[in-house]
Formats: structure tokens, sequence, C-alpha cells
């Protein structure tokens, strides 16, 4: 038998979180096919399986945590097509027993046949196993048919699963119940009601750091935000001359992200105390531009940075951000893609967002908010015409960088992307 431990992810990493089990037990999985996906504070990784084999025994279920060097399965070299029974008996590894704390209905089902999530599950759920029809490897009850069971996505021949909910008290006739009375009813109208349930899950490595990282921009740093509102039309009509031409020869398509993406390179030249960070009493000032572009993904929301974007195309940028969206999506972004970074770029107009104060990624001094693209009114050259009008916000550190600064910088955005020829021109 073979264990399968969790890897070394990343420098100063010593725990990770079981985020899904791609294989079940008993599966037979040929060599290089990923296993589990595993959830570290920075991004996503996967354990392959090392040989042909099969997947005896999962020890660490979804969503528990796990720490560096720790067995996390049994997974035992086989051929294609051997049995899984086989296997697990010639191992000599012993099937699950039920947890003590397993409920007496539980025992209706045979031990080595209930995975240990499907009986704690039914414990805390009041469910009977009985009956339950497993669909898992040799019929085994998993977590996720005690799940359908308590949704009353499946029914039990001959058995009521769920425990009954305490009959409400029948009303007295006295003028003023007894509070012993009301007491016991509110609780049973509590407990009866099917919409009053709660669902307790720990929270994500990646949410974790997420939370520790916002809350530290907070406290250390002196954010305010400054607010502008651009015209979009003149990047919305070079799209739409170039668009096909653009794709036709880079293979991408041309959004406006990589529009923004060079405006901000733009303006981090001239203006380089916002691609600046503090470091203990010293401001380190960067002459490159590597920019994080918020990406929402499977797991929530990411930031994979774009390296040296001053030296990169229109076409180079598109890209990567195209690369970095499908690599979220699978939770496939590798820790070295969401590190560094010296500005961040996160569009909440694809959400529907008017108007917003992002927050600094520490230790950033600066973040660029994009908004929702909207036909508003305004007054241009004694006219009021219509114009697709989006709202940008900048949030800064106002430790390192000056309101004059600031709003300086948050207007060059603006003047680049109401005139793109300024990004060839360099005016």
């Amino acid at each position: 038998m073979t264990p399968i431990v969790v890897p070394a992810v990343g420098e100063s990493i010593s725990e990770v979180q079981i985020s899904q089990w791609l294989k079940k037990e008993g599966e037979w999985v040929a060599a290089g096919t990923d296993l589990v996906d595993l959830e570290t504070e920075k991004a996503s990784v996967q354990i392959s399986a090392p040989v042909d084999g099969i997947l005896v025994r999962i020890l660490k279920p979804n969503d528990q945590f796990a720490t560096v060097g720790e067995a996390i399965a049994e997974f035992q070299p086989a051929a294609k097509g051997a049995s899984a029974s086989a296997v697990g008996s010639s191992s000599g590894s012993p099937s699950p027993a039920a947890p003590a704390s397993a409920p007496a209905s539980a025992s209706a089902a045979t031990a080595g046949h209930v995975m240990p999530a499907a009986q704690r599950l039914a414990a805390d759920n009041q469910v009977s196993l009985a009956g339950v029809a497993g669909s898992g490897p040799s019929g085994r009850i998993l977590k996720e048919d005690v799940a359908k069971v308590i949704d009353g996505k499946a029914s039990i021949a001959g058995s009521s699963n769920v425990a009954a909910s305490p009959a409400v008290p029948s009303p007295i006739t006295a003028s003023k119940p007894a509070a012993s009375t009301l007491t016991s009813s509110s609780t049973a109208l509590q407990q009866g009601s099917a919409n009053r349930g709660e669902e307790i899950k720990p929270m994500s490595m990646i949410r974790r750091t997420i939370a520790t990282r916002l809350v530290q921009a907070q406290h250390n740093a002196a954010l305010l935000t400054t607010f502008n509102e651009v015209d979009m039309q003149p990047v919305m009509q070079l799209r739409t001359k170039y668009r096909d031409a653009f794709q036709e020869k880079h293979g991408v398509k041309l959004g406006f992200m990589s529009f923004f993406a060079k405006a901000a390179c733009e303006a981090l030249k001239r203006y380089p105390s916002v691609n600046a960070e503090i470091r203990g009493n010293n401001i380190v000032y960067r002459n490159y531009c590597d920019i994080g572009i918020a990406i929402g993904g499977g797991k929530g929301l990411v930031v994979p940075v774009l390296r040296n974007v001053e030296k990169l195309g229109f076409a180079d940028i598109e890209r990567s951000i195209g690369d970095f969206a499908t690599a979220a999506m699978a939770n496939k972004l590798m820790p070295e893609d969401l590190e560094g970074g010296t500005f961040t770029i996160s569009n909440g107009g694809i959400y529907g967002s008017l108007l917003s104060t992002p927050i600094v990624n520490p230790p950033q001094s600066g973040i660029l908010g994009l908004h929702s693209i909207q036909e508003r009114p305004i007054a241009l050259n004694g006219q009021v015409v219509i114009r697709p009008m989006m709202y940008l916000a900048l949030t800064y550190d106002h430790r390192i960088i000056d309101g004059r600064e600031a709003v300086s910088f948050l207007k060059t955005i603006k003047d680049v992307i109401e005139d793109p020829s300024r990004l060839f021109l360099e005016i």
C-alpha cells in the first residue's frame, strides 16, 4: 500500500485544505491522473496518481485540513481491471469503522459500507441509515447519499429517515399559558421549520488569507479613495474598428483591460510613488510594472500578476489574462502566479458595480477600480450628449502618496482612455 501524502507546496506553507477529491474510493486511476485538489493560502495544487492503481481509502475527506507530509489517502498499485475488493483484502487494510458517536439507527447499515463522513452527517441530522442505497464502490454509503436524503432528493423504502420533529403542544385554555409551555412551543416551531437550518463549513485557505490581508491593509495603511469618470466612446470605437483584424492576427479578442493596463503603466511612470511600497522606514520605488488583475475564479476572487506590463503588447496582455482566467476557473493557478505585484486593477463593472472603494492589496500602495459602463448625458462643447461613461476609483496609501499625485494619476488614466493615441505618441 502506498500512502498519498501532502507534498511541499511552497515556502512557508505548512498546511493545506482538501478542496475536492476527484476520484472515489475503489476507483482505478491511471498514472499521472489528478486524484485530489488541495487549496493553500495562495492557490490550488493537485496530487496525481504515482502509478497505475486503485484509490483504496480516503483518510482526509473534503474540507478537512492536513499538514505537509501527512498521509491523506491509501493507494494500491494495480493493473487496469483489478478488483478493488481484492486489492483491499490483500493489503490487509481494515474497513473504516463507525465512530462511537454514531446513532444507534446507523447500526442497520454495515459499518464497513458506511463512510465516516456519511456517518457524521447522519448523526448530526438524525438520519437513519437503514435502507439507504449507497452509490460508492461495493455499495458503500457516501456523504452525498445522506445529503440527498436530507434534501428530500431520495427516499428510503419502508423507513422514516429523519426523526420526527417534536409535536407542537395543543393550545391550553388558560388565559395566560405557562411560560414553560410557550418556550416548548417556540422551540418546537423552530426545530420543525424546514428553512431554519444552518450549515457550518470551515473557511477556505484562500478566503482566510484574503481576510487577513484585507484587515492588515485597513489597520496598517492610511487609505483614501479619489474618483473620476471617463468617456469610453473612443476606446469602444477603436475596438469596433479593429476587432476582427486584431483577432485574426493574434488569435485573441481585444478587450478593455489591455487599454487600462497600458494606461496604468503610463500613469505609474509619471507618478512612481503609486508604484512604490513602504518597507520598514524606507520607500521602495520600482522601475517596472507588475500589475495584478483581479479575476473571479472557482474559489473566489484571485489576483494573478502580469509581469513587466510596460514591455507587453496589447495581444500579450489579453492572452495572459485569458490564460489566467481559464486557470482560475479550473483552480489551476500556481502560487507564483499570485506573488508580487506593484499595482492592482479590479473590474467590478463586470458584476454590475456602479461605484465602489477598492481596498489596497498590501504591500502595494494603490489599486484602480473599474465599474459599469452606462450611457449618461454629459455636457460636451456646449451641447448635452449621451456617452458611455465609467466611474474610476483609485484607493491609495496616503502615507506615501499625496492627494495631488493621486488625483493627477487618475486624471492621466482618464486622458489616455479618452484619447488612446497618447499610448503610441507617449504624450
